[in-house]
This record gives structure tokens, C-alpha cells and sequence, in this order.
């Protein structure tokens, strides 16, 4: 795709983070837009804040983990806009830390639920309308660097951020396969200015009881944030929305925004072929 002007992009988690940003740069494009989200008062503020700016907007509350929000989602896009051009499966949550046995079952549901669910469930839902349209377009799915990376210490979220980037390559070879006019890209971003470190907050009630998610306060948060900026480098939701609509255009599947990954992920590739145990320190990216 290299024309927007008009287009209609669906972006689920798109009431903050890089949800918002893509969406921000798709108004400035000229889309039209749905909003999916699962947390109803940051959509309705980014929806208002989008047409604002003179977006043709639709908001739809949508938990992507459950099939019958996102059938719902694509029912609500094609009574308003028609047609789906850019699908961006970005809803996702940052799960628990522990050891895998430690790990709640509520937790591992609710990241499984909507990190990979809900892609799965969106791509179910969508390419099925796209391939009937025989019109030129785009899917993204994001993963993260944890899904290129042989470590994380969040095993639910790194364990589903694999699983997107095999579901990702998975559908890109489909789709070619079958001269599809739709193309494919997986957004593998490390750090990015977002409220992931409190997803917590949208922890499903049933859940809460089980969980051993930390929900961190406000100022937990900007303090976390203002670590990872002074050791790391951090990108703004804008910037990974700039390098996501240069991919698409360029028809580039890899969307990987730091760089400074590469090498980790050359050597955990090598380690592979050689068949070499997996190292077991952390690893570190420090600037």
C-alpha cells in the first residue's frame, strides 16, 4: 500500500500507546479510522481527541481476547466505513514476571487471552473480509524484541510475543502463496514510551483474585519510566508509527525500530546452528 488517502484502518489497542500513535499518524493520512480498545474511557478521549484534528473516527469497545467483541468490531467497520484496508493487531499487555510454575493461571490466560488471542482472533475475523474485497492491503501484528530474543523476564509475555512473530511469518507465506493482494509486517519494537508497565489496570475482574500482576501507582510508573530513559533508549508511540507506515510502504515484513538488538538476535541465531546451549545471564542493552 502507498496510498492512504481514504483507506480504512483497523487498530485494536488503540486508545494509548503505539495503538494511538499509528492511529494518530493514519488521521494525518487521511484514514478513516476504527478505535478498538478494551479500556472504555481512554477510547472515548482518544476518539475525541483524533476527530479534533479532523479524523473520521469510530470507536468500538473491544475485548480482543473474547472471538465475539472482534466479529462484532469487523460488523461495526463494514456498517460505517465499508471495507478494511489496514488491519494493525497491536492490543497487548505485559503478563507477570516469575518462573513459569509460578506464574498464576489467571495470568497466563489473560496474556495468552489477549497477546495472542487476540491477534489470532483479528486475523480469523478480517483477512477473510480483505482477500473478498480484491483490493490492495496491509496487515501489522505487534510483537515486541521479546519475540526475537532468546530471554525475557516476563515469560508470559515473552512466551506470546514469540508465538506473534511465528504467527506473523506464518500468514506472510500464506498470503504469498496465494498472490494475495494483502501484505504482512511484524512490529518487533524494544522500549517505547506506553502505559505497558500498568496493563494491569485492565486486568479482566474474573482475573483479578488470581493474579500476581503488579499494578504500579502513578508515580511508580514515571519513576520506572524515567530509568529505562536514562539507561535505554526510548521511543515515542510517533516514532514507531513513522518506521510502521514506511514499512508498509515498502512492503517490508521485519519491522524492528532498535537496532541495537541486532546483534543479541545474530548471536542467539548462530548459537542455534551450532547448537550451542543458551547463555544464561541477562541481557543487556544498555546505552
Amino acid at each position: 500500500m502507498r496510498e492512504f488517502k481514504d483507506k480504512v484502518a483497523v487498530i485494536t489497542g488503540a486508545a494509548s500507546g503505539i495503538g494511538l500513535g499509528i492511529a494518530g499518524r493514519c488521521v494525518r493520512e487521511g484514514m478513516r479510522v476504527v478505535l478498538a480498545d478494551v479500556e472504555e474511557g481512554a477510547l472515548n478521549k482518544a476518539q475525541k481527541e483524533l476527530a479534533a484534528l479532523g479524523g473520521n473516527v469510530l470507536p468500538v469497545l473491544t475485548d480482543v481476547s473474547k472471538a465475539g467483541d472482534v466479529t462484532r468490531l469487523a460488523e461495526k467497520t463494514l456498517e460505517c466505513f465499508g471495507a478494511v484496508h489496514l488491519l494493525c493487531n497491536n492490543a497487548g499487555v505485559s503478563g507477570a514476571e516469575g518462573s513459569i510454575w509460578e506464574v498464576s493461571l489467571a495470568d497466563w490466560e489473560w496474556a495468552v487471552g489477549v497477546n495472542l488471542w487476540g491477534v489470532i482472533h483479528g486475523l480469523r475475523t478480517f483477512v477473510p473480509i480483505m482477500l473478498d474485497q480484491k483490493t490492495e492491503g496491509h496487515i501489522v501484528n505487534t510483537a515486541s524484541t521479546a519475540g526475537i530474543l532468546p530471554y525475557h523476564p516476563g515469560v508470559t509475555y515473552h512466551v506470546t510475543k514469540h508465538a506473534v512473530v511465528a504467527l506473523s511469518e506464518n500468514l506472510y507465506r500464506t498470503l504469498a502463496q496465494q498472490e494475495a493482494k494483502i501484505k504482512t509486517s511484524v512490529l518487533c519494537p524494544g522500549f517505547v514510551k506506553t502505559r505497558i508497565l500498568s496493563s494491569a489496570r485492565n486486568l479482566p475482574e474474573e482475573s483479578r483474585a488470581g493474579s500476581t500482576a503488579g499494578q504500579l501507582n502513578v508515580e511508580a510508573e514515571e519513576a520506572a519510566w524515567a530509568f529505562l530513559e536514562k539507561e535505554f533508549k526510548v521511543l515515542t508511540p510517533d516514532q514507531v508509527a513513522d518506521s510502521v507506515f514506511s514499512a508498509v510502504r515498502e512492503e517490508k515484513f521485519y519491522i524492528l525500530t532498535h537496532p541495537e538488538f541486532n546483534d543479541a538476535v545474530k548471536k542467539w541465531m548462530e548459537g542455534i546452528i551450532q547448537e550451542k546451549n543458551p547463555e544464561t545471564a541477562r541481557l543487556s542493552f544498555r546505552k
